[in-house]
């Protein structure tokens, strides 16, 4: 028997990248895969940021399954900066990544099933920043807190838990040279890196873990480097 055979799956932002990865694993493992994205497809069609299309997604998921197992909330939010972030740009990006989980979760929690799990995809952004991408940041922050808030509130009916991701390639391109040579690990990472940490976080192997969030990153926020160390200069 596959590790998630019949297991219902909500994935936000499922068309592509990180989300894409994450549906194809869960389908491996025998689970059904429900996608919400504003890309065209096979799958859900709904802009995140507006309330009607997650009550619309909420309520086609609970009308074909009747329950969920697993919501992976990974739609990614746009980046912009304080320089050129318009008021409306920054509201569109709390919404869709933070606004969005907090609303899809309340929808779907009277319906999770026992041992049923949220995995937030947050960024390690969440805690390091480079300039220009406040709306970006601020939303994986948001979604980061968000996290443990709602581990204590779902308390003995989910386990909730974040991953922060560091470089993922989703292009498929090999990084070679300083590019991948930065890391402790010496490579970029996959989406395949954050998938497998999702089903493990969904599995009962992480069934004393709740509230954590991990950062996969290769070692880069471990670093500490300053200029004129390891080879590094700052060039203003």
């Amino acid at each position: 028997m596959k590790a998630f055979e019949n297991k219902v799956v909500v994935i936000t932002g499922g068309a592509q990248g990180i989300g894409k990865c994450v549906a194809e694993e869960f389908q491996k493992e025998g689970a059904h895969v429900c996608i919400i994205d504003k890309q065209e497809g096979a799958h859900f069609v709904g802009d995140l940021s507006r309330k009607a299309s997650l009550e619309e997604f909420a309520a086609y998921v609970v009308a074909k399954y009747g329950r969920v197992d697993y919501l992976i909330n990974n739609a990614l939010p746009i980046m912009k900066g304080i320089d050129e972030c318009t008021y409306e740009e920054f509201e569109y990006a709390l919404s869709v990544g933070v606004t969005a989980p907090f609303y899809l979760t309340k929808l779907l929690s009277p319906h999770f099933d026992r041992g049923a799990c949220i995995v937030n995809i947050s960024s390690s952004r969440d805690r390091m920043s480079m300039p220009q991408t406040e709306s970006y940041t601020a939303a994986k922050g948001g979604i980061a807190a968000l996290t443990h808030a709602l581990a204590v509130s779902l308390a003995g009916k989910a386990r909730v838990n974040s991953i922060s991701p560091g470089w993922i390639d989703t292009t498929g391109a090999a990084y070679e040279g300083a590019d991948a040579d930065q890391h402790p690990v010496g490579r970029v990472g996959s989406p395949h890196d954050i998938a497998h940490t999702v089903l493990f976080l969904c599995s009962d192997k992480a069934g004393f873990i709740t509230g954590e969030n991990i950062c996969i990153d290769g070692g880069m926020t471990r670093q500490m480097i300053y200029h004129g160390e390891e080879g590094w200069r700052l060039e203003p």
